[in-house]
């Protein structure tokens, strides 16, 4: 059982150093009180409550504002609120206006229905809006917000954590054009001065997913069929390679989708990240893996599955990672997209077209997506017959 925290060790708390992201101190005290600690050096008090059946983050303000004392009898003020069956971010609310964590939450609220994973996006919005932008922002009407509160929210990760600060900017101005639909405010501080008055570099390189030189993908291919891993998650990591596709789509494939005759393999748009659907062309070993998936055990939920998993289910998310892995295939499944594209672009001479066609790339350019009546299906065939051959 955690110890209650003690002002002073709530003064002497620091940040390790060890991480990029932010630490947490919790007091034993219970009622969800936290005091969070940037890398920046800035701490801040957090609760985390249940209200009606939904885990919540509710900033309690600025260490150097806040006592401990105070931020505990807020934590158990808003605790006996939610007990009660209220809401105590509603009860917060400010005569002229909403402050910017109650507006937060009914903006979390409001998407939820859109997400297509919503209680992993909700997580996401509320970890990255309690970390960042309440310390700040939360206290704070909504009317009273302008692009200087803003900027001390992004400009110390800004330059660091580049995508993290961008999706916290694109949250905080969420939440500004639904004050202004609500007749709070008249305009968006985390809009366009934001943006011209960040710098603009490319800040911390993107993290690229890990992928083998096409040479090698013959290899990698071979060592996980002879491992004693389940015979569904390599055929499924087989199929990736071969189809170009992404894990999510493999992983999801049914029985319906494939036409064996056709030797086609139609993903509807529901499943693609463009929302379009996408024809794939299966080379004969295509053919030859999905006639061995047939034999495959299933649960009766599952028998539409192409892959299942051991259990007769869908392949879990890190199956076919956990299964790389495992084998010593310094990859990631995803990664085996751009073995493909470098083996296109250095060893065919296919078009671009072609190549962003075989991995369901939308064409960027507006002229040329005008001009882009075909799905090159039958190009896209002798491509992906020849990377088979190559890679057998």
């Amino acid at each position: 059982m955690r110890r209650p925290l003690t002002a002073k060790a709530a003064k002497a708390a620091t940040h390790s150093g060890k991480t990029e992201h932010v630490e947490w101190l919790a007091d034993g005290l219970g009622h969800g009180l936290m005091l969070a600690m940037k890398p920046s050096g800035a701490k801040s008090w957090v609760q985390r409550i249940v209200v009606k059946g939904r885990r919540r983050a509710m900033g309690l303000g600025s260490f150097e504002l806040v006592t401990l004392a105070e931020a505990r009898d807020a934590a158990f003020a808003n605790r006996r609120v939610a007990r009660r069956g209220g809401d105590p971010f509603a009860d917060r609310r400010r005569p002229s206006a909403p402050t910017f964590a109650e507006a937060a939450a009914h903006v979390i609220d409001a998407q939820a229905a859109a997400w297509k994973k919503a209680s992993r996006s909700r997580a996401e919005w509320e970890s990255t809006l309690a970390a960042y932008a309440f310390p700040v922002l939360g206290d704070m009407p909504v009317d009273a917000i302008a692009s200087a509160d803003v900027m001390r929210v992004l400009t110390p990760i800004w330059g660091a954590k580049r995508e993290t600060a961008s999706r916290v900017r694109q949250r905080i101005s969420a939440v500004m054009r639904w004050s202004m639909a609500h007749g709070h405010r008249a305009d968006d501080p985390a809009g366009a001065a934001v943006l011209q008055a960040l710098p603009k570099g490319e800040g911390r390189a993107r993290r690229r997913h890990r992928a083998l030189p096409h040479a090698e993908v013959a290899g990698a291919i071979a060592t996980v069929a002879a491992s004693d891993a389940w015979t569904g998650a390599k055929l499924a990591f087989e199929y990736i390679v071969l189809t170009a596709s992404r894990s999510g789509e493999a992983r999801g494939a049914t029985w319906d989708e494939i036409d064996v005759e056709a030797k086609a393999w139609t993903i509807p748009a529901e499943r693609m990240k463009a929302k379009t659907e996408h024809r794939v062309p299966l080379s004969p070993r295509c053919l030859a893996i999905l006639a061995e998936a047939r034999n495959l055990p299933r649960t009766a939920a599952a028998a539409d599955l192409v892959f299942p998993s051991v259990r007769g289910r869908r392949l879990s998310d890190g199956a076919v990672s956990d299964l790389l892995r495992g084998c010593g295939v310094e990859a990631v499944p995803h990664g085996f997209r751009s073995s493909f594209r470098d083996w296109a672009s250095e060893c065919t001479d296919a078009p671009h077209a072609v190549m962003e066609a075989a991995l369901a790339h939308a064409v960027r350019n507006q002229a040329e997506a005008a001009y882009a009546r075909s799905d090159l299906f039958a190009r896209r065939r002798e491509l992906m017959d020849a990377w088979a051959a190559y890679i057998s």
